[in-house]
C-alpha cells in the first residue's frame, strides 16, 4: 500500500519551505549588497539589513499565502469581533512595537543633528567639536541612511499589519490563526529588530571615537547599549519562531 501525505501536511510543509526560503533569499541577497562596491562603507551594510528583513516578511506571507483558509460554514454563535491583538505574542508584540518607535525617534534625532561628512555629503556624519577642533564622524543615521530605513519599515509594516487582519477575520480555528500572526508578528519584528541593531552600532560607532562626548555622550550611551541587547534578543526569538512550524510561546 502507496502511504500519501495527507494535503494539510503538504500545505505546512509549504509554509515552512517557504519560511526558510525567504531568510535564505534574504541571506544570499544580503551577502550580495554587503560586498558590492561603494565609495560609502556604510551604505551596502543598510541595504543588506534593509534587504534581508523584507526577505523574511515576503517569506512569510508567501507561505500564508500558499495555505488557503479552510472552507467551512461561518459560526454564529460568537458575538465577540475578531481583534488582531488577541492573536499576536501578548509580550512580544509590544516590545517590538517598542523597537520601531525608537527607530523613528532615533532616525529623527540623527537626521536633525546630522552634517555633511568631509567632503560636503549631507546626511551622512556628525560634527563634533572638541578643543577648538571640529570631526565629522560617521557614519551617522543622517537622512542619507534614515530613508532607506524608514521606507522598508513603512512598507513591511503596512504588509504584516493587513495580513494580520486578513488572519483575524478569515475562517478558521484559533490555534491556525494564532501559528501565522505569531509568525507574520516575527518576520515583522526580524525587521524591526534588524534595524534597530543597525542604527544603534552607527551612534555607537560615532560615541566610541568622540572624545569630547560629555555627559550628553555618557546618557546616550546608558540608552542605546541596553537597546542593542534589547534587540538582539528579540531578533534570536524572531528567528527562531520563524523557522518553526508553530509559533514558540513567550509565557
Amino acid at each position: 500500500m502507496i502511504d500519501t501525505v495527507p494535503p494539510e501536511r503538504l500545505l505546512a510543509r509549504a509554509d515552512l519551505c517557504a519560511r526558510w526560503a525567504g531568510l535564505a533569499l534574504g541571506a544570499v541577497v544580503a551577502q550580495a549588497l554587503a560586498t558590492m562596491d561603494s565609495d560609502d562603507m556604510a551604505m551596502p551594510f543598510v541595504s543588506a539589513v534593509t534587504a534581508f528583513g523584507l526577505c523574511a516578511v515576503g517569506g512569510v506571507l508567501l507561505g500564508d499565502s500558499l495555505t488557503p483558509a479552510p472552507q467551512e460554514a461561518v459560526r454564529t454563535a460568537g458575538l465577540a469581533p475578531r481583534r488582531v491583538r488577541d492573536h499576536v505574542p501578548p509580550r512580544m508584540a509590544p516590545l517590538l512595537v517598542f523597537q520601531a518607535a525608537c527607530i523613528v525617534v532615533l532616525l529623527t534625532i540623527g537626521a536633525a543633528a546630522a552634517s555633511p561628512d568631509k567632503i560636503g555629503r549631507t546626511g551622512r556624519a556628525l560634527a563634533v567639536t572638541c578643543r577648538s577642533a571640529t570631526r565629522h564622524l560617521g557614519p551617522w543615521p543622517g537622512l542619507y541612511y534614515a530613508a532607506p530605513v524608514l521606507v522598508s519599515l513603512t512598507l513591511g509594516t503596512a504588509a504584516c499589519v493587513w495580513s494580520l487582519r486578513r488572519i483575524a477575520h478569515r475562517p478558521g480555528d484559533n490555534l491556525r490563526r494564532h501559528d501565522r500572526s505569531w509568525a507574520i508578528t516575527a518576520a515583522w519584528g526580524l525587521l524591526v529588530s534588524s534595524q534597530l541593531l543597525l542604527v544603534v552600532g552607527m551612534i555607537a560607532r560615532v560615541l566610541f571615537y568622540s572624545k569630547c562626548a560629555g555627559m550628553l555622550g555618557n546618557v546616550t550611551a546608558l540608552v542605546i547599549y541596553p537597546l542593542g541587547l534589547l534587540s538582539l534578543f528579540s531578533l534570536g526569538w524572531c528567528l527562531f519562531t520563524i523557522v518553526m512550524p508553530r509559533a514558540v510561546g513567550d509565557e
